[in-house]
């Protein structure tokens, strides 16, 4: 039986329809058995209306940084367009995230043809079969939730997609905060659209709804593919992960589009046969980086000093791949090159990020006024959270993990840029706050941060080396740059900016470098010798690259 509900006497609901109260909701329901055609449509643009003007007031706006706490830019005037491809399904790449960084911009876009993310539903040249579900991977801070973001706003300004009748973003971080409440999938929308209990509830089972769970690599539901009972109306009541099993399944409104982003690295958790078309982001292309910092810089000449200065160093350049990146770089360049006597722009990632932790710092204490002694406590915590999690494997992390590491949640959010605070609260839902770090190269570097103020220094280096090239899907390899270039004297002159002292430790860096040179030499596999050479630029050392490979970021 269709059902609808209303929550206000002014919705334009005709008044010839029946309504009956649903207890357990505590509001009035709406049949639609005798409802005509016209009053239909009525209902469902009104909802139509209701929802697109909700999710443009949302999704209008980039927060660079901290949710809803960093500078704010439309997205319309910042967006630029990000290579998307076929990718192959059931493909798990299992390699750190930096090494497919590194891989991908290798890549030619003679791979395969790009695809828009207005048109991610659309079958693919040669493709004759409907598109129901789509699983876009691609790694953290590549540009999934900001593709979704855009293909909302397009939605919700008419600009795109218009045969579509309704758009559900649900993350899958925000599913995690009610994983155990038992609900429909009606109920379900009501609870984290509060726009639907204002407004008669459209029948989703006649009109075209694209669903978007964003984030599955972050997904804490159960999501039994093979034990859970099945659901077939949207009146049934379920757990969270039942419900979103059986709508991926098609059990569940087999008429829905779904969307649905991940991060590669964790093992597929749906299985092949319930995703039609499996899609990969690969960041910003070349011409995209250099149309990315025009958009982030309004001033020309500064924005065109930062493309110059990007080229000039191989090494920073493919990391502006990832969009976070150049967010992060585009806010260090815009700064140093704007003022005039700062110094030597940063030539290395770890200068960038001593920078970028200086930068961020200081907006703090322009809204927050604390002492550099506090700064230090604070940073010196959020590395340890940082290290612990980075062995842990875990990216994020709930109010418990912070206090472990005797960090205030009230404190956090004053690092805007740095940590990310995602809080939403529902009426009779629990509170639970999720935090993350804005990339996982942050939580890398202060992880490094960490190990260097508080470790052990007996062959420290050495024993990273080794523990690098020992990891099989190199996690350690971007906290070994970190690490040693934390080494460096001049790195640690930055450090002095930030932090009240530092333990000014010059290690023997030579030693370092011709331990590193020796392992080169033993013909390692392509990514691992990267690796080594990316260490050897944050130490400073380009000997290898000249003498033995002149060629070679080139041709990386």
């Amino acid at each position: 039986m269709n059902r609808f509900h209303l929550d206000r006497p002014d919705s334009p609901v005709p008044s010839h329809v029946s309504m009956k109260s649903d207890k357990s909701m505590g509001l009035p329901i709406l049949f639609t058995g005798d409802i005509d055609g016209d009053d239909r449509q009525s209902i469902a643009e009104a909802v139509q209306r209701a929802i697109q003007s909700h999710l443009r007031k949302k999704c209008q706006c980039l927060f660079e940084g901290t949710a809803e706490r960093g500078p704010v830019r439309l997205l319309n005037d910042i967006y630029t367009d990000l290579y998307i491809t076929e990718g192959e399904e059931g493909e798990v790449n299992k390699e750190h995230e930096v090494r497919q960084i590194e891989t991908a911009s290798r890549r030619t876009q003679a791979e395969g043809p790009a695809i828009r993310c207005n048109d991610i539903f659309k079958p693919l040249p040669g493709q004759d079969k409907p598109i129901r579900t789509v699983l876009t991977k691609g790694v953290a801070g590549i540009g999934k939730t900001v593709s979704v973001q855009k293909f909302i706003l397009d939605w919700a300004e008419r600009k795109a997609n218009q045969d579509v009748h309704f758009i559900f973003p649900l993350p899958f971080r925000e599913l995690n905060l009610i994983k155990e409440e038992h609900l429909s999938l009606v109920q379900l929308l009501q609870h984290l659209f509060t726009e639907l209990r204002d407004m008669p509830l459209f029948n989703p089972e006649e009109h075209k709804v694209v669903f978007i769970f964003d984030g599955l690599d972050e997904c804490r539901l159960l999501l039994d593919f093979h034990n859970s009972k099945p659901v077939f109306k949207v009146d049934d009541k379920a757990s969270v992960d039942v419900l979103l099993t059986n709508l991926i399944k098609g059990n569940l409104l087999p008429s829905a589009l779904l969307w649905i982003t991940t991060r590669p690295a964790p093992p597929d958790r749906i299985p092949p046969e319930c995703v039609n078309q499996v899609t990969e982001i690969r960041g910003f292309c070349d011409p995209q980086k250099e149309e990315y910092f025009r958009k982030r810089i309004v001033d020309e000449n500064l924005a065109r000093r930062a493309v110059s200065y990007l080229k000039s160093s191989r090494s920073l350049y493919i990391m502006c791949h990832i969009p976070v990146l150049c967010w992060i770089l585009a806010t260090v360049l815009e700064t140093m090159l704007t003022e005039t006597d700062t110094g030597e722009i940063p030539r290395s990632l770890t200068q960038m990020y001593i920078h970028f932790l200086i930068i961020q710092t200081s907006l703090k204490k322009v809204k927050y006024t604390e002492e550099k002694e506090r700064d230090e406590e604070e940073i010196f915590k959020l590395g340890k959270l940082s290290f612990q999690k980075l062995e842990e494997g875990n990216l994020t992390f709930y109010e418990e993990d912070l206090k472990v590491c005797g960090i205030d949640v009230t404190e956090t959010s004053v690092y805007s840029g740095v940590c990310t605070q995602i809080f939403r609260e529902e009426p009779g839902l629990n509170r639970r706050k999720v935090f993350s770090f804005v990339h996982l190269s942050i939580q890398e570097f202060l992880a490094a941060l960490f190990v260097f103020l508080a470790a052990t220094l007996h062959d420290l280096h050495k024993t990273a080396v080794d523990l690098a090239l020992q990891s099989e899907n190199g996690h350690l390899d971007l906290f070994l740059r970190f690490l040693l270039g934390l080494s460096l004297e001049s790195n640690q002159n930055l450090l002095n900016c930030l932090l009240k002292k530092t333990r000014s430790i010059l290690l023997n860096t030579e030693e370092t470098v011709e331990y590193i040179k020796k392992h080169i030499r033993d013909d390692l596999e392509f990514s691992r010798m990267l690796n080594l050479y990316h260490c050897l630029n944050e130490l400073n050392d380009t000997s290898m690259v000249e003498d033995r490979l002149p060629h070679f970021f080139i041709c990386c």
